[in-house]
């Protein structure tokens, strides 16, 4: 006999999934956080051994993305349009792989990490991916556009915060004791750390065009 049920499949799952990639963007955050105090004292970055945590939270995404698009395969109807279920799965993806890069160019970095300005940096990520996980868990109970927006607004406080303690560490970098190649490869690491908050913040802009469109 025809299902119906089998044609248009549980909505649940695509909100499993989708919370399941929140939380492994928010975990891969708090490793980079636990990291970073990890450092010895002179700021000399631990082995790379330790990278095994973050290369398992980007494979664990990945695992769910893939998922996701096997899903989106076999069904004929989801609760949100394909296109944006695709679009932040894959947003949430790129949040633990740019983590992984960060600690993977910390970790083979011989010089002198300042500590406490990477330190600042993480705080502002953890806001952001905390605040992208909670966005995300919204989308099952009915957008509400209420809850969405003040989480946004977290979001894009943290994202403008990371933007000023980035321009504060360059002028501080500018100004101290460092040589051009030091110069050079820290900055690029506080740039890169500074992505990992846009990466949320693409991802929280999804959310916010998906409960647009629902509301």
């Amino acid at each position: 006999m025809f299902s119906l049920k089998k044609l248009f499949g549980p909505e649940e799952k695509f909100f499993d999934l989708l919370e399941a990639g929140a939380e492994e963007a928010k975990a891969s955050v708090t490793l980079l956080s636990g990291y970073l105090q990890t450092f010895t004292p002179g700021g000399q970055p631990p082995p790379i051994k330790n990278l095994d945590e973050f290369v398992q939270a980007r494979r664990k995404e990945k695992r769910i993305r893939h998922l996701m698009t096997e899903e989106l395969s076999k069904t004929f109807v989801t609760p949100l349009e394909r296109e944006d279920i695709e679009s932040l799965s894959f947003a949430l993806y790129r949040i633990p792989k740019q983590v992984e890069k960060i600690v993977e160019r910390l970790s083979i970095y011989p010089g002198r990490v300042p500590q406490a300005a990477f330190q600042r940096q993480a705080e502002l990520l953890m806001q952001a991916a905390e605040a992208v996980a909670f966005m995300v868990k919204q989308l099952r109970g009915g957008t509400n556009i209420e809850r969405i927006r003040e989480a946004n607004d977290r979001l894009q406080y943290a994202e403008g915060e990371a933007d000023k303690v980035m321009l504060g560490l360059l002028k501080e970098l500018y100004h101290g004791p460092y040589d051009a190649k030091e110069l050079v490869i820290l900055q690029e690491l506080y740039e890169m750390v500074e992505q990992a908050v846009d990466r949320c913040r693409n991802a929280g802009n999804i959310v916010v065009q998906i409960v647009l469109k629902q509301s």
